[in-house]
């Protein structure tokens, strides 16, 4: 009988055998396996320097255990080099972390729309002022452009609002007008404030919720594909009954992410 070793060398000559014939399905799999581990441990120091970031404010930094930098920066694929549009950013919490993740190549776009343009371009400038990669961008939400295709254009707490007949703004033309900005094979991630099921869009000004459903159908309808959720911001005490400002629940919401992808 062959001992063990032999048995190894004989497997191992039989791999290498169908590699060399180009037949073995499995030829070069612990490469690419480490490769993609390689580069997920790269894209987490990526991230984890983003947060670190001095400039960010403390008052944001003091933010980060509810709104999860980490997981969220994880879940966009954001990485050196890309091109994403932060909309409506703010006072720039998330805004701050993606310019230092897509880095000198990368570049990110701040968009305020026209109608809050008046209290939120100085907000804007002064990210401009503080990251080379960031350029402001104004328009309407339901036309909105930008100078080239992007990779990732992001949505955090806003989606609801734009459903608010003072915002003025056609949902099923903004999500269209998203998809026409991505690249092929780009990502339109949003979070917000989960609504019961069944409310749909009827508490966007009520509560400042949105059912997470009801928004991944409109989203889905403008021709994108759902790529995924994330958890990380789920909050099973919120019984979703209250408006998203109330002290008893403010800040701790909660929230579905959905990431969406353009087909291509």
């Amino acid at each position: 009988m062959l001992k063990p070793s032999a048995f190894a060398l004989a497997a191992v000559l039989a791999v290498t055998g169908l590699a060399a014939c180009g037949s073995d399905p499995w030829a070069g799999r612990e490469d690419r396996m480490a490769e993609r581990t390689y580069e997920t441990m790269r894209l987490a120091d990526i991230h984890r320097a983003a947060i670190a970031d001095p400039l960010r404010p403390a008052d944001e930094v003091a933010r980060d255990q509810f709104r999860q930098p980490d997981r969220m920066l994880a879940f966009a694929m954001l990485e050196p080099g890309d091109r994403v549009a932060d909309i409506r950013p703010g006072a720039g919490y998330f805004t701050r972390l993606f310019a230092r993740t897509v880095g000198e190549t990368g570049k990110v776009y701040a968009f305020v729309p026209n109608r809050t343009a008046e209290r939120e371009n100085a907000r804007a400038d002064a990210l401009v002022a503080a990251y080379p990669n960031v350029l402001r961008v104004n328009g309407d939400l339901d036309s909105m452009g930008f100078p080239e295709p992007l990779d990732v254009i992001w949505m955090s707490q806003e989606y609801h609002d734009f459903h608010i007949p003072a915002f003025n703004t056609d949902v099923t033309r903004m999500n269209r007008a998203i998809f026409a900005a991505l690249k092929p094979g780009g990502y339109f991630v949003v979070v917000d404030h989960s609504g019961r099921p069944g409310t749909g869009h009827a508490e966007v000004q009520s509560l400042h919720r949105i059912e997470g459903a009801s928004l991944r159908a409109e989203v889905e309808a403008a021709g994108f594909v759902f790529d995924g959720e994330s958890t990380a911001l789920a909050n099973p005490a919120d019984d979703r009954t209250v408006n998203v400002f109330d002290e008893a629940i403010r800040g701790r919401t909660d929230q579905f992410v959905y990431r969406f992808r353009k087909p291509g």
